[in-house]
C-alpha cells in the first residue's frame, strides 16, 4: 500500500465514523491537490484552537483557492466544520476539513473534475 493510499484511508474512515457523507473521488482531489503537506504530522491536521490556523484556512483555501468572497460566513464554516469533526478529536486531517468545506459551498467540482 503506497503512503497515498494509507492516508487515504484514514481520511476516508474518518469520513464514515463522523457521518460526514464524504465523496470519495472529492476527498482524493483534495488530498492530491494539498501535495506532501498530507505526509508531514503537524501541516496534515487543522488546529481549531488555533486563530492563525483558521484564518490561514479561510485565506489561503476558501478565499484563494475556492475564489469566495470574504465574509462572515467563512468562519462561521471553519467554526461549523471544527464542531462536525469534534472538539475532543484531535485528528482533524486537513484534507477532510477541505472536503467539508468545499462541498458546504458547493465547490466539489474543482477537485473532482465533474
Amino acid at each position: 500500500m503506497s503512503k497515498f493510499d494509507e492516508v487515504m484511508a484514514d481520511y476516508t474512515s474518518q469520513s464514515a465514523d463522523l457521518n460526514l457523507g464524504l465523496d470519495e473521488a472529492l476527498l482524493k482531489g483534495v488530498a492530491k491537490g494539498l501535495g506532501p503537506s498530507i505526509y508531514n504530522a503537524d501541516s496534515s491536521k487543522v488546529s481549531c484552537s488555533d486563530q492563525e490556523e483558521k484564518d490561514r484556512v479561510k485565506n489561503n483555501f476558501l478565499i484563494n483557492k475556492l475564489g469566495l468572497a470574504d465574509s462572515d460566513e467563512l468562519s462561521a464554516a471553519i467554526e461549523g466544520v471544527c464542531e462536525q469533526l469534534g472538539s475532543s478529536n484531535r485528528n482533524k486531517y486537513r484534507a477532510v476539513f477541505y472536503a467539508l468545506l468545499a462541498k458546504k459551498f458547493g465547490k466539489e467540482a474543482q477537485f473532482t473534475g465533474e
